[in-house]
């Protein structure tokens, strides 16, 4: 089987550009064999970009890297709600965004994204620190102050660097596919998948042990994916009252418990069907659901799509 071609990252570094939010997607996305990308790092023109935190960043490529990328990355930058991007670079981004490229933000990159109006009635979120400032600079983009990202297909947007991990994780689920993603998590020791609906930071009414206890109980149901998980037995794990527990699980993670187990058993059927040969029916057993029928049933409700279609997409070739 032929090689699939590359595809083709730019990441854009701005003035005052935040070293950890250009370091994420370059890392993230860097070429290699489980990972089918080009990166190219790029600024307003080639040469010396002064970063934030004391660093500087000298890039190989000007903004004819965003007319070549099919996906562009917008690493966060200091003082957003000051310092607006040169027209030069809005003018860019709109034109890539119009000719089909994808536009993802890292935390305050989203001011940029904002700048070239492409955010204008969409949900969009950006690091909690700004997320007023965006609403007052921008009043027609619809703020979300308490998620990881947004997904609004051709434009993306993420909190703080943190949930930029979690952004690009999401990017390579939906172009590689699930075991893409989890291989790419585990490289970076990064949790393998956190909702976008995930709220940016726990409530501080939430005591830290009850936060770890739940993560606890989370990996513990992970590792029995194909046994009956209902709320109940969740919460007596975690020690606490089933309404406690579904209760303080929303505000973790986004999701109820069941919802969240629902969405674990799918990605676990998911990278069975991408790695395996096993029929939908031994994989609806095997992750919980019982029948084919439950497990087809779910896969279109949830993804849109089938078990067979799905595998047709991401299998590994040989």
């Amino acid at each position: 089987m032929s090689a699939s071609p590359l595809r083709r990252v730019a990441v854009l570094v701005l003035d005052g550009a935040k070293p950890l939010d250009v370091g994420i997607p370059a890392q993230v996305f860097s070429t290699r064999a489980s990972m089918p990308y080009e990166v190219r790092v790029c600024g307003a023109s080639p040469g010396l970009v002064a970063g934030g935190d004391g660093l500087s960043y000298h890039v190989a490529h000007g903004l004819e890297a965003l007319a070549w990328a099919e996906l562009v990355l917008v690493p966060g930058y200091r003082l957003p709600d000051r310092d607006a991007p040169p027209p030069a670079v809005v003018d860019a981004l709109a034109a890539a965004h119009e000719r089909g490229a994808r536009l993802a933000a890292i935390s305050t990159g989203a001011f940029a994204l904002a700048a070239t109006g492409l955010l204008n009635g969409r949900r969009a979120t950006t690091h909690w620190h700004y997320t007023r400032a965006l609403a007052a600079g921008y009043p027609l983009v619809r703020v979300d102050e308490n998620v990881l990202f947004v997904d609004e297909g051709s434009v993306l947007t993420s909190a703080g660097a943190a949930s930029g991990i979690d952004l690009c994780l999401h990017i390579i689920r939906g172009d590689l596919g699930v075991a893409a993603s989890n291989h790419a998590a585990r490289r970076l020791v990064a949790a393998p998948y956190r909702s976008g609906g995930q709220a940016q930071y726990v409530p501080r009414s939430v005591p830290e042990p009850l936060g770890e206890r739940f993560a606890a109980t989370r990996e513990w149901a992970l590792h029995r994916i194909g046994e009956p998980l209902t709320l109940e037995i969740l919460a007596r794990h975690a020690a606490v009252s089933p309404r406690t527990f579904s209760r303080r699980f929303v505000e973790d993670t986004g999701y109820t418990p069941m919802q969240w187990v629902m969405r674990a058993r799918l990605d676990v059927a998911r990278e069975l069907l991408e790695r395996s040969e096993r029929s939908v029916e031994q994989i609806a057993v095997d992750v919980g659901l019982g029948t084919g029928t439950n497990l087809r049933l779910h896969f279109q409700r949830i993804l849109g799509t089938t078990p067979t279609e799905y595998r047709r997409t991401f299998a590994r070739g040989e």
